[in-house]
């Protein structure tokens, strides 16, 4: 993992959508639990590599601010990616259904979410380096 943290983040990143959206099938009444996700997520979930040379400059800072940075960086990157997907087309989401969403892109409500994923992520990427 030490040399290809892009593509340990990808990978990582798939898994944990695959389960995020079984859990919520299997809220929504599907027992199969049936998780997706999509080819155009991989290099959106490899961008969380980025998480690792930010940690070395964060490391001191406590962990509620690492975690909210990590955050902002996650909206960012989610508004950014997928405005660009939306341009042509081929966003895999859309949450212009749900309350707290920003132009069917971002959730607000996801915020936890991301805070946690990002403190996943620098955890598993400090570890195996």
């Amino acid at each position: 993992m030490k040399k290809h943290p892009f593509l340990f983040c990808g990978f990582t990143g798939w898994c944990l959508e695959i389960l995020w959206t079984g859990l919520h099938s299997l809220l929504r009444g599907d027992p199969a639990m049936k998780g997706t996700t999509s080819l155009l997520m991989f290099p959106i979930y490899g961008c969380a590599a980025l998480i690792l040379p930010a940690y070395k400059k964060l490391k001191n800072l406590p962990t509620l601010l690492r975690g909210s940075l990590y955050t902002a960086g996650f909206y960012l990157g989610e508004f950014t990616s997928g405005s660009i997907l939306q341009a042509f087309h081929m966003c895999p989401w859309d949450y212009s259904g749900v309350p707290h969403q920003y132009k069917g892109i971002i959730r607000l409500d996801y915020l936890p979410v991301w805070f946690l994923t990002g403190l996943f992520f620098e955890k598993i990427l400090t570890k195996s380096s």
